[in-house]
């Protein structure tokens, strides 16, 4: 990362971190390198370092510096989903025998990842709530070597005090990981908190558009830095070029996009505590949320998700996702459009009679940015 965006501000290092102007044209935005190799000035010698497009692209690097900028890190890391990040995360930090500790609320993806792909290889796993760091510390074993966090949570929505989990892990001398995914850099810094790793998926509110798929990893360590681009590397779910071009497109407008998000979700928040047909909101901007102090204190604001439990049970949840128009019936989140899913069918199917199978009456919601009267309306038709 550049020293010269480390004291700008977030919205100006979202748009200029990582662009710098191509030096061949004056373009203002980096070129796509739809290249896989790179030819060199004499045996070993390589222009800008690139040599190979799996082990570096001028692209991604944009990106990765551009990530590094918003996160405060120094060293991003960009990957081809999500999930490929957070792989190459496990075998850089893990050896066969090693203990993690799992949130009890998290991505049935993560879940997956641990529960039937790290535990065949020998990683250990055990879930803690942890929104409560007493919880967590009683799950540490000899063995630990990472506690893995989720903050907002998917899809409960719970909060985790990074801070105070950062202390357990300093202590314990283990790695303090955050799915920092639904906050987004521009409403939270793990980093800053304490976490040692940070981890995103980037087709969220980074794209932000719907029309891409990507991951990322930031550490705040050099040298974890250079850990992780070497597995990176050594395993290859690189973000190719083109798709790294669209997440950098999106992150120009993503202080403005989660401005918008988070102050629809609000409404429509406030709109579903009111209604009859609803038993439970789980929003981190209402009062009454168990970690509404902890968001207040380590959150810009509060984020654009909102889950609600329908009256009525599991079939009363599957039918408001059906009536549902403006709000398209869908998995994923983050993009400009205002997606509606039942999570125990649907993202969370994978965590069913697991400690995360989440409760059949939810409905998960990503409120997008269009006018918030029309989604208010079309939520009420929905819940009938």
């Amino acid at each position: 990362m550049s020293d010269e965006h480390i004291h700008q501000n977030f919205e100006t290092r979202a748009i200029h971190a990582g662009n710098t102007a191509d030096p061949l044209t004056g373009a203002v935005v980096p070129p796509i390198y739809q290249v896989s190799t790179y030819k060199q000035d004499g045996v070993g010698g390589l222009r800008g370092g690139y040599e190979y497009s799996r082990s570096a692209n001028p692209t991604r690097t944009a990106l990765e510096e551009n990530l590094a900028a918003l996160e405060g890190g120094r060293r991003g890391l960009a990957f081809a989903s999500g999930l490929a990040a957070e792989d190459c995360l496990l075998r850089a930090l893990l050896v066969p025998g090693d203990h993690v500790v799992i949130p009890n609320d998290a991505y049935g993806g993560t879940f997956r990842l641990f529960a039937k792909v790290a535990s065949r290889w020998g990683v250990e796993w055990s879930v803690a709530d942890t929104s409560d760091p007493a919880a967590v510390r009683d799950a540490l074993t000899e063995r630990t070597k990472a506690i893995w966090v989720e903050t907002p949570s998917n899809p409960l929505l719970g909060i985790t005090d990074i801070a105070a989990l950062a202390d357990v892990a300093r202590t314990a001398g283990v790695k303090l990981v955050v799915d920092n995914t639904f906050a987004s850099p521009y409403l939270q810094q793990p980093l800053a908190l304490g976490a040692d790793v940070v981890v995103h998926s980037l087709t969220k509110y980074m794209g932000g558009h719907s029309d891409v798929v990507g991951g990322a990893l930031v550490t705040a360590d050099e040298a974890l830095g250079e850990e992780l681009a070497y597995h990176q590397n050594a395993m290859g779910a690189v973000a190719g070029p083109f798709d790294s071009w669209i997440v950098l497109r999106g992150i120009k407008t993503l202080a403005v996009r989660m401005d918008r998000h988070c102050a629809n979700a609000e409404r429509v928040a406030r709109m579903l505590v009111e209604h009859p047909k609803v038993t439970q909101v789980l929003y981190p901007g209402l009062p009454e949320h168990p970690g509404h102090e902890v968001a207040a204190k380590q959150m810009r604001g509060y984020g654009g998700m909102v889950s609600f439990r329908v009256a009525g049970g599991e079939e009363a949840a599957v039918a408001v996702c059906d009536r549902a128009k403006l709000f398209t019936l869908g998995e994923s989140l983050g993009g400009v459009e205002s997606l509606i899913e039942h999570p125990g069918r649907m993202t969370h199917a994978s965590a069913a009679g697991s400690a995360l199978e989440v409760p059949a009456d939810l409905v998960r919601l990503s409120v997008g940015i269009e006018n918030v009267e029309d989604l208010l309306a079309d939520l009420r038709q929905a819940l009938g």
